[in-house]
């Protein structure tokens, strides 16, 4: 059941929209899969019942048939490219990175290269050359050589930084679900719905760019599950809403 009073500046924020004429946009990124699993599944099922495009984030050194033939009838489910294994080169007193400056470009470069071939071949009607590197983070230089790997975009977290959006389009995420530095599971609703309504007032004014809901499938937990559903009901009620897929961001 919804929470009336920690939804309520959400739906406010969106009757001012309404009001205007202007349509808020939003688009969902989950990172992390491989295979198709129960939690994977639940998402799926979710997303279905209210008609949600979905990107789904996809390691490709592990990247199984099984999720090919999942995904084979799913409308506006895309794929996109995360990193190549997942695996972390950094130091202990460093933030986790696989693209970062601690290996050479040419082996990171063939790696992408690697990965972006191996996901177009498993999922060619629903693959999009868009780069989600793992934990969000990527050396600019290696960024710089996204589009001779035929990258055609890069997903990130927050706010498009300069040093990337020299490169090529950079299409983020800007509210996660979850509480990585804390309880590891879903952030306080209220703080979630007032993280989105800070997204739609700074694009109030003049900016159309979609605000990405990031979700992690596989850590999801009951809360998490909860405040996703009560946001797709929301933005379903709204009509200054509407969810696009990557494809349509490109």
């Amino acid at each position: 059941m919804m929470d009336e009073a920690i939804w309520q500046p959400l739906q406010v924020e969106l009757s001012r929209w309404t009001n205007a004429k202007r349509i808020a946009r939003f688009w969902l990124r989950d990172d992390d899969a491989v295979e198709p699993t129960a939690a994977l599944e639940r998402l799926l099922v979710l997303r279905e019942a209210y008609q949600v495009p979905l990107t789904l984030a996809v390691v490709p050194a592990y990247a199984r048939e099984q999720l090919a033939r999942r995904l084979a009838h799913e409308a506006r489910v895309n794929v996109a490219v995360h990193g190549w294994s997942h695996e972390n080169h950094a130091p202990a007193n460093e933030k986790k990175q696989e693209l970062g400056p601690h290996r050479t470009l040419d082996v990171m470069s063939a790696e992408l290269a690697d990965g972006h071939k191996r996901l177009e071949k498993l999922f060619p009607d629903r693959f999009v050359p868009v780069l989600v590197p793992p934990w969000n983070r990527i050396d600019p230089l290696l960024a710089n050589e996204l589009p001779n790997l035929d990258f055609r975009a890069l997903s990130l977290f927050g706010p498009p930084k300069g040093k990337f959006t020299a490169f090529l389009p950079v299409i983020n995420t800007h509210v996660d679900l979850m509480d990585w530095h804390g309880t590891r599971g879903c952030r306080d609703h209220g703080q979630l719905v007032e993280a989105i309504v800070k997204e739609l007032r700074l694009r109030f004014m003049s900016s159309d760019e979609p605000i990405g809901i990031l979700t992690h499938h596989l850590v999801n937990d009951e809360s998490a599950w909860a405040f996703l559903q009560t946001l797709f009901a929301v933005v379903a009620a709204a009509p200054a809403c509407r969810w696009v897929s990557l494809p349509e961001l490109l």
